[in-house]
């Protein structure tokens, strides 16, 4: 222990000697893991505002949608929810508790006192709130009286009330969608945005006065948000759903689906493995980086063995074995890796959050502790193994043609 000691102390004090040389040698090092750190920490940062927007929905929830492909879109032959759908949810499938159907409005867009938005408008109803756990800042949510009367009101986000600059509560105020007024009965609570896209610009009316807006004629795109009685049962309540979706879409046997049944912490479970898949990717091709970092220590390290050969010769003469010398260069390897890792992985994350600042609505990056330990240690071990070529060389030098040389 005490020569491991003495070792650290004599690599310490010789990387000391020659500051400049042992900066710009770490200096691979250094941006290859601070390039790391800040791409991991963007990923890393996108990766949790995600799961945070799922996380409330909890793993009972669940999403009915159309499924589309290319030829589809080509054709113009669509696959769409219906509303025979709907009934099979609410009343064919056991173990459903609540059912809220989003409907997609076509409308002209919003006004107010003379100024125009143009927010997303959907129509669902009472149970949406319950099924996407999102709740009002100010007034109420729409109710089930709505629904069957059939009434103008409206739940909005806080966008749509900045960009028509009604009050900060706007609850009580008129407003017209497309050419229908409307009284907004409550603002839900501000989601933010995500890559530049606000989720606050909509309008929700009742599912009922959705329809009557649509018309008989109109073919809407319809998706349904659904909660399982029973957490415990939530893949066998997806089984079911599929069975009798298949049956009332008359999807025989052997066709694929058409519309896919989607669980909450199931997308959630999914981001993870394409965040983790993006984060391994981008951070092994930016990590090539380090590799050269470590020849341009290796590179430095023989320049040292071969200024330094007579004190390698005084040390072997004064009694240093084989395994010393070996030991302190591999040592002032792994210290100029190290201190270049350390350093990198702070102006990594100060990078990562320069650019996530500068991205509008792009969520703040994070670095979780396992990335630092990773990326510390992965700069180390470039050190010492790149150390090896010529710590070897240094311990392997013959001591009287080590004393003998100039």
């Amino acid at each position: 222990m005490y020569a491991l000691v003495e070792a650290f102390r004599a690599a310490l004090t010789s990387l000391l000697s020659h500051r400049m040389r042992s900066f710009l040698t770490t200096l691979g090092i250094l941006i290859g893991t601070a390039s790391v750190i800040a791409v991991v920490s963007l990923v890393q940062g996108f990766s949790a505002s995600i799961k945070d927007q799922f996380a409330d929905l909890g793993g009972s929830t669940m999403t009915l949608q159309a499924e589309n492909t290319t030829e589809n879109f080509q054709t113009g032959k669509l696959n769409k929810i219906t509303f025979e759908d709907l009934d099979v949810l609410r009343y064919r499938v056991a173990g459903i508790d609540q059912v809220a159907p989003i409907m997609a409005v076509q409308a002209a867009g919003a006004s107010y006192k003379g100024r125009t938005a143009t927010p997303q408008i959907q129509a669902t109803t009472a149970d949406y709130q319950l099924v996407r756990a999102s709740y009002p800042q100010y007034g109420r949510f729409i109710v089930a009286s709505d629904d069957r009367g059939r009434r103008r009101v409206a739940v909005i986000g806080t966008e749509l009330r900045d960009d028509l600059r009604m009050p900060d509560n706007p609850v009580g105020e008129y407003f017209q969608i497309g050419t229908e007024w409307f009284k907004v009965v409550g603002m839900m609570e501000k989601q933010g945005e995500i890559l530049g896209f606000s989720q606050d610009n909509y309008a929700l009316i009742p599912f009922g006065v959705g329809r009557a807006l649509m018309g008989n004629s109109k073919d809407p795109i319809l998706v349904a948000s659904f909660t399982a009685t029973n957490l415990a049962e939530v893949e066998a309540v997806r089984e079911r759903v599929k069975r009798a979706i298949r049956v009332s879409r008359d999807i025989k046997p052997g066709e694929d689906d058409d519309f896919s049944v989607q669980a909450a912490d199931a997308f959630v479970e999914q981001f993870d493995k394409i965040a983790g898949m993006a984060t391994a990717v981008l951070g092994g091709i930016v990590g090539i980086s380090l590799l050269v970092g470590g020849i341009g220590i290796m590179n430095i390290m023989l320049v040292s063995v071969t200024e330094r050969t007579r004190e390698i010769g005084i040390l072997k003469a004064l009694g240093a074995t084989r395994r010393d010398i070996l030991v302190q260069f591999l040592l002032e390897a792994g210290l100029l890796a190290l201190l270049g890792g350390l350093i990198g992985i702070v102006l990594g994350f100060a990078a990562g959050t320069g650019i996530a600042a500068l991205i509008p609505g792009f969520p703040p990056a994070q670095v979780p502790a396992w990335v630092v330990v990773a990326a510390a240690g992965f700069s180390a071990l470039v050190g010492v193994v790149f150390g090896i070529m010529p710590a070897s060389k240094a311990a392997g030098l013959d001591p009287i043609e080590a004393l003998r040389y100039e």
